[in-house]
Formats: structure tokens, sequence, C-alpha cells
């Protein structure tokens, strides 16, 4: 049996791989998932990108986009002007993660909702056994 090369994003033989730990490894990443939600809106220059990503360090941010221009889910362009104007797009392997990240924002809405009301009904005061005050 002849060794097999890494396929696409680093990812052994698609024999080998479980299609979850493919989608992960595409998409894993503190903002990775961030960057395809905000270009799911179309495309965008660095700046919005970073915006929709603030705790991101520029490095951290720029490293990321290179991943996923790497594995095929993103495009960049650069515009001729001065100064150069560079613009990041799903392709069309980015585009059908729609689905994929639109389940991830529903999960977590409904999950910060279940949190948020769990937390009310810790602090409240009937949970503490005071009696409320108008």
């Amino acid at each position: 049996m002849e060794p097999t090369s890494p396929g696409k994003a680093g990812l052994p033989p698609p024999e080998q791989c479980s299609p979850v730990a493919a989608t992960a490894k595409l998409m894993g990443g503190k903002y990775k998932p961030l960057i395809l939600w905000k270009l799911l809106d179309g495309p965008c220059r660095f700046s919005v990108l970073q915006k929709s990503a603030p705790c991101a360090t520029p490095k951290m941010l720029t490293r990321h986009l290179r991943e996923l221009e790497n594995d095929g889910l993103i495009n960049r362009t650069v515009h001729p002007v001065v100064p150069p104007n560079v613009e990041y797009a799903l392709t069309n392997s980015g585009l059908s993660l729609r689905p994929v990240l639109e389940a991830m924002y529903a999960w977590g809405f409904q999950y910060l909702g279940q949190d948020r009301l769990v937390q009310r009904k810790e602090t409240s005061p009937s949970a503490s056994g005071e009696s409320p005050t108008p």
C-alpha cells in the first residue's frame, strides 16, 4: 500500500477523515466563522472584517484570511488603486457553508437565550428567597 499525501487544508485523504472533522478543520479557529458569517453579506475590506471580530489582532485576522483563501473558501482581490484596495469575498465553496453558518447562528441564539434565562432565575429575588420589591 502506497503512502497517501495530505489533501486540501492539510487534511488526511477522504477515506481517513470524517466529514465533521473536515468541516471543523476548515472552519476551525476563533475568528474563521465570524469572517465567513460577515462575508455572507457580500465582499468586505479588511477594516470591515476587523470590526466584525474586534478582539482579533490584525496578525491573527490576516492569518485566518490566508488560511481561508488557501482552503478555497474565500477570494482575495486587490484593486490597483492608490492606496491599494483589497476585498475578500466567498467562493462558491464558501457560499456552500451558508446552511452550516445559519445553523450555528440559530443554535447560538437559542443557547444564549436559555443561558440568559438561567442567569435571570438564579439572580431573581424569588430564587434567593427574598421577597420582590416594587
